[in-house]
C-alpha cells in the first residue's frame, strides 16, 4: 500500500492514558518502512535503468562518433580516388596526345619517303626509257646503215646468189 507525503503529514494517531497508541504508531511505522524499502527498490531499479541507459547512450555515441568518422574518411578516400582518376585520365590523354602526334609524325615522314622514292623510280623509268629509246635509236641506225650499205653493194648481189664451192666452204669466204 502506498503512501503519500500528505497521507504523512496529515495521519493522527489515538490517544491513549500515557500518549499515542502503541499499536497504530508500530503499523503505522512498519508501513512506512515497506513504502520506504518499496520506493528505496524502485529509486536503485531507476538508477540501475538510468546506468543501462547512459551507458548505452554513450556507446550510441561513440557509434555514432565512429560512424562519422568512417564517413568522412570514405569521403575523403572517395575524393582522393576521384583525384587520381582524373589524374590518371589527363595523363592518358596527354599520352594519346603525343603518341598521335608521333602517328602523324611517322606518317609524314613514311609519306615523304615514299614520295621520294616513287621520283627516285620515276627518274629512273627516265632514265631506262631513255636509255633504252637510244640503243634503239642505234639499233635503228645500224640498220639503216646496213640497209644503205646493201643498195650500194647492189652490184655485188649476184655474187651473194651464187652457190659457193666446197673449196670456199672449207676454207671460208673472205669478203672485200
Amino acid at each position: 500500500m502506498r503512501i503519500t507525503p500528505i497521507e504523512i503529514q496529515q495521519h493522527q494517531f489515538k490517544t491513549r492514558l500515557f500518549g499515542y497508541d502503541t499499536a497504530a504508531v508500530d503499523t503505522f511505522l512498519e508501513m512506512l518502512a515497506d513504502e520506504l524499502e518499496r520506493l528505496h527498490k524502485q529509486n536503485n531499479e531507476l538508477k540501475e535503468s538510468l546506468a543501462r541507459t547512459r551507458t548505452a547512450l554513450e556507446q550510441m555515441r561513440e557509434r555514432e562518433k565512429a560512424l562519422q568518422e568512417t564517413l568522412m574518411t570514405a569521403q575523403q578516400i572517395t575524393e582522393e580516388l576521384k583525384s587520381n582518376a582524373r589524374k590518371e585520365a589527363e595523363v592518358l590523354v596527354a599520352e594519346a596526345h603525343v603518341e598521335g602526334e608521333q602517328v602523324i609524325r611517322d606518317a609524314a615522314e613514311r609519306r615523304l619517303q615514299l614520295i621520294s622514292e616513287i621520283q627516285d623510280l620515276k627518274r629512273q623509268k627516265i632514265s631506262f626509257e631513255c636509255g633504252l629509246r637510244a640503243l634503239v635509236e642505234s639499233h635503228l641506225k645500224l640498220l639503216d646503215l646496213d640497209v644503205l650499205q646493201l643498195d650500194d653493194d647492189a652490184h655485188q648481189t649476184p655474187l651473194l646468189d651464187q652457190p659457193l664451192s666446197k673449196e670456199e666452204l672449207e676454207d671460208g669466204l673472205e669478203l672485200p
